[in-house]
């Protein structure tokens, strides 16, 4: 008798799962998975392969706030080239009309008021191309400047009809408080010359 009662016992469910069958039922719970593909398991018995890179990782569209950070440096480049050029090419032309100047180094009057630009200019590109690499070699300016372009990335910037809306709102509303400060101008001026007179 406690034979058979001990075979019964071994045969009723129990409620409870084994636990491998658990841990595949959890594993792809809530996310669309099924047990199979959370295993890792492919159809075929074999392993899955792993995901591929995506395409064009590199390609411009793909590059997000790099290519921002990228044209600051390269428009910080160009502004700094121009300044300079423009710094040398000044402090040339004032040395070459300062006579003790002229007469330490002759060699400022050798080219004209135009060659001097010219000559500044190219000077001036050089230091600019020098700077901004020696920029962008530091890492902190660098990580800094990716920082900005990502938050500058994440603006919601609006569309033509908004900007247009915005646009329509803000002539229309300076429209109406000129024409109330012009009003209340000309009734001010009235009562002004009724209390004090003409």
């Amino acid at each position: 008798m406690a034979t058979k009662l001990k075979e019964d016992e071994e045969r009723e469910p129990t409620g409870e799962e084994p636990a491998d069958d658990a841990l595949s039922n959890v594993s792809g719970a809530g996310l669309g998975i099924e047990p199979a593909q959370a295993e890792g398991s492919s159809n075929d018995g074999g392993a899955s392969e792993p995901p591929t890179e995506t395409e064009g990782a590199g390609t411009p569209a793909h590059l997000g706030a790099t290519k921002y950070v990228h044209a600051a440096f390269i428009g910080a480049g160009m502004l700094v080239a121009y300044i300079t050029g423009k710094i040398v090419t000044l402090l040339w032309n004032s040395f070459a009309e300062w006579p003790a100047a002229v007469r330490a180094v002759p060699q400022l009057l050798s080219y004209g008021e135009g060659e001097r630009e010219t000559i500044g200019l190219v000077a001036g590109a050089l230091i600019g191309v020098i700077t901004v690499i020696q920029t962008y070699r530091k890492e902190h300016i660098r990580r800094w400047a990716d920082e900005v372009a990502g938050e500058l990335s994440k603006v919601t910037w609006p569309n033509r009809e908004t900007v247009m809306n915005g646009t329509v709102v803000v002539v229309i509303a300076s429209m109406i408080a000129t024409a109330y400060v012009a009003l209340l101008d000309k009734f001010w001026g009235f009562v002004t010359n009724l209390v004090y007179g003409a």
